[in-house]
């Protein structure tokens, strides 16, 4: 008979697992301190973890709500369109705005129009209307021209009519023709005398030019132009236009550099005798203090000359006393029987 390969039974062996799995589980409750002393609640955990991240969304909102508002409130009273810088373009030209801030408290940094600036613009404003009214009136001839000459050609291109007297229509081309010409002699012979008018115009503003350029500061090298008033401030050169110094200043600065030499000369003759002054007290004190020294170290000298007499006059004395004590007064030096007579019994 042959063995068939039948399934194992497996519940024992997961029956077995699950015991080990709950063992192992309950050893974690156990020993573990935090769950077994203060217990721990993971629902009530969660739910406060969801009500803080609900809380902070909540406060991010009204956070952005708020800024938005703050944003929106600063750009209606701070930054408002009549206010811009171009508020006047932006009207279509119907007025200028009116400021927020009152003139009185306006600084030098708020001025746009000065005194002296944009000099010479009605003179300006009227050549270029003459130019534009130049340049439109040789646009609108041209144009005539134009259109006359296509009309002719169209008249030449055309053939004989269906009806009507050749002899009529050949005299009306040739007065068309001949006004034709006499326009075209009229609008060149007027071109000719704008172009003469404006050679001579030409030719006068370069005269002109010329004699401002030749009676300029520039030419003449007028010491004045370089000069610029300041405004209650010391008047400034211009480097661009300085011819150098006059005479007068030249003088100025002559005279003003002997003055300082003088000065200098008489703070060193100043100084020399202040110098000489200190010298000679220097020296003064130096011959006082040699002098003292001197007195000083004789005061020194003949005191211990005193002394090395008078010690040598103790040192003989000494020496005398200690030949009378040696030879004189301790004669008899005391034998052992002598020490022998004390300290022999006990009374």
């Amino acid at each position: 008979m042959y063995k068939v390969d039948l399934p194992v039974d497996q519940s024992s062996q997961n029956a077995v697992e699950r015991r080990r799995a709950a063992e192992s589980a309950r050893k974690d409750r156990i020993f573990n301190t935090r769950l077994r002393v203060m217990g721990l609640d993971l629902q009530a955990l969660g739910q406060q973890q969801d009500e803080v991240l609900v809380q902070q969304d909540n406060n991010e909102k009204q956070k952005r709500t708020d800024l938005q508002s703050d944003l929106t409130k600063f750009w209606s009273t701070h930054q408002r369109l009549e206010d811009s810088h171009s508020a006047d373009l932006n009207s279509h030209l119907m007025g200028a705005s009116t400021l927020s801030v009152p003139e009185s408290e306006l600084g030098p940094a708020s001025m746009q129009i000065f005194e002296g600036e944009n000099q010479g613009v009605e003179d300006r404003k009227k050549e270029q209307m003459k130019i534009t009214e130049r340049n439109l009136r040789t646009q609108k001839e041209d144009n005539e021209r134009r259109r006359m000459a296509e009309k002719h050609r169209g008249a030449d291109v055309c053939g004989p009519p269906e009806s009507g007297d050749e002899c009529t229509r050949g005299g009306v081309q040739k007065s068309v023709l001949c006004g034709l010409g006499q326009l075209n002699h009229a609008l060149a012979a007027e071109q000719a005398e704008r172009k003469r008018e404006e050679r001579r115009q030409e030719e006068r503003e370069n005269l002109a030019e010329m004699w401002h350029t030749v009676t300029s500061d520039m030419m003449t090298e007028n010491a004045e132009a370089a000069e610029q008033p300041g405004g209650g401030r010391p008047p400034r050169v211009l480097t661009d236009r300085w011819k150098g110094m006059s005479p007068s200043q030249l003088n100025a600065i002559h005279k003003e550099r002997e003055a300082q030499c003088e000065e200098k000369q008489k703070q060193q003759d100043k100084e020399r005798s202040l110098n000489t002054s200190f010298g000679l007290l220097l020296l003064k004190s130096s011959q006082a203090a040699e002098e003292e020294e001197q007195r000083e170290a004789q005061l020194r000298r003949d005191r211990r000359m005193a002394m090395d007499a008078h010690n040598r006059l103790l040192a003989k004395e000494q020496q005398t006393h200690q030949e009378y004590l040696d030879k004189i007064l301790y004669t008899n030096k005391p034998t052992k029987d002598y020490f022998r007579q004390f300290n022999t019994s006990s009374r």
